[in-house]
């Protein structure tokens, strides 16, 4: 009774975190155990939970090259990781009581609906059973397209390696088991040219970081652009827009050294891959400044809500620059696809990036007064955390205890998600109904 009234007295948001927090402290104790380091040690907790929390939150950030220091055992607890906090925890837990026979509470639909950014309660079960059978069968043909790459090049230990970076690449997650083959910390450069590992790798980010209502969409609607929802259209948009303008920045502005095939897959994947999933091809401590700011521009970004991406999200900035147009042109009310927009959404919108921003800048600023580093490498290794992506400047592995705390606290916000934070610590019971007097004020 104790704990069903418990449960009954906190919200969607705080059971979405709270469940975020146990996969992670549970993953720690895991990592933490001597089977799962190949030195049959045990491994310390900070470690153990900076890598669950890196894991859960799909980030990528490591402090121990996965492929050198964990053992299969504790390859595979990471990767069971990766799947649950891409899917989602609430996702998981509905898809295990639907498929042992149980049936969901309308309170579990509403946490549910909250977790994957559902607009309404109704066929949220079904969505689910969508979500699973997507996911899987995504991350199983991107498995079987890399087969021969990895095969070919390490054998029979790639065929476990094309299942690894085709869910991590999936749930935008850029952990890589590349470390001990091809020099630690190497992640995908030993394939920058490779085709049949560049494409699919990209396409799986896209896919899982186009979020699951668009997927929904898709499956009802295929090619027809114009029966989309509003939101699948603006995520399609802006995503589109944010492969095409980078890559071609980077192109121009990076990878001269390369011959125009590498330069190319280069240019798209560094284009796609800021963008929550945290592999690399490149060296981007060789990048050029102009380079690594579009990239701190990307992470911030992310991808799309409710999918396995993080950042404030695509239609975060698809809201921000309606708002602009609306404010230029000096509309009433601003307009996506000839569609007016809630003031919620607006309000929202601006936020979530004056969150994200600060938390960013803020983080940066006090590893690099702890740690005595240059403030630039800390700015991209904060949006990198927030951003839930995983490319680094190399600092991760150097950092003090605090500054790695600081990092786990941005990858949690990043994953879970500022309005959902938000929610979660000021728990209101009751809307406003009573308003106070407007006064004028001058902006800009």
């Amino acid at each position: 009774m104790k704990r069903r009234s418990i449960r009954k007295k906190l919200s969607s948001f705080q059971i979405i975190m709270i469940g975020f927090l146990a996969v992670i402290f549970i993953g720690a104790f895991l990592l933490s155990l001597p089977i799962s380091a190949r030195t049959g040690r045990w491994t310390s907790f900070s470690d153990a939970l900076f890598t669950s929390a890196s894991a859960v939150c799909v980030t990528g950030l490591v402090v121990r090259d996965t492929a050198v220091y964990w053992s299969v055992f504790g390859q595979t607890v990471i990767l069971f990781l990766i799947q649950t906090g891409g899917l989602g925890i609430v996702t998981v837990a509905a898809f295990i009581a639907t498929v042992s026979g149980r049936k969901i509470s309308l309170r579990e639909r509403s946490t549910l609906q909250e977790s994957i950014s559902a607009h309404q309660v109704g066929g949220i079960v079904r969505l689910t059973g969508f979500i699973f059978k997507a996911a899987f069968s995504a991350e199983l043909i991107g498995a079987v397209i890399m087969l021969p790459a990895f095969y070919g090049s390490f054998g029979v230990s790639g065929i476990w390696m094309s299942v690894f970076h085709s869910v991590s690449a999936f749930c935008n997650a850029g952990f890589d088991i590349m470390g001990g083959r091809t020099g630690e910390f190497s992640s995908l450069t030993f394939f920058k040219g490779n085709l049949w590992v560049v494409i699919p790798v990209c396409l799986l980010i896209m896919f899982g970081g186009i979020g699951f209502l668009t997927w929904d969409d898709f499956a009802a609607n295929r090619f027809h652009f114009k029966r989309y929802r509003m939101q699948t259209k603006a995520i399609l948009t802006v995503t589109a827009v944010l492969i095409i303008i980078p890559a071609a920045i980077f192109f121009f502005s990076d990878f001269s050294q390369y011959g125009l095939r590498e330069r190319i897959c280069l240019s798209i994947f560094q284009a796609v891959t800021p963008r929550s999933a945290g592999f690399n091809t490149a060296d981007i401590g060789s990048m050029t400044s102009a380079g690594r700011a579009m990239m701190i521009v990307l992470m911030l970004i992310g991808g799309a809500p409710g999918s396995t991406a993080g950042g404030i999200k695509t239609t975060t900035i698809a809201v921000l620059a309606a708002n602009i147009t609306a404010v230029i042109r000096r509309r009433k009310n601003p307009m996506l696809f000839f569609r007016r927009l809630e003031d919620q959404a607006v309000k929202s919108a601006a936020a979530l990036l004056i969150m994200y921003l600060f938390m960013t800048f803020a983080g940066a600023f006090i590893i690099s007064l702890l740690d005595g580093l240059p403030f630039s490498p800390c700015f991209f290794e904060t949006s990198s955390a927030i951003g839930t992506v995983g490319l680094t400047l190399g600092i991760t592995t150097s950092i003090g205890s605090v500054s790695r705390l600081i990092l786990i606290a941005l990858m949690f916000f990043g994953r879970v998600g500022g309005l959902t934070l938000m929610h979660a610590a000021v728990n209101s019971n009751g809307m406003e109904v009573a308003q106070r007097p407007v006064e004028k004020i001058n902006v800009g």
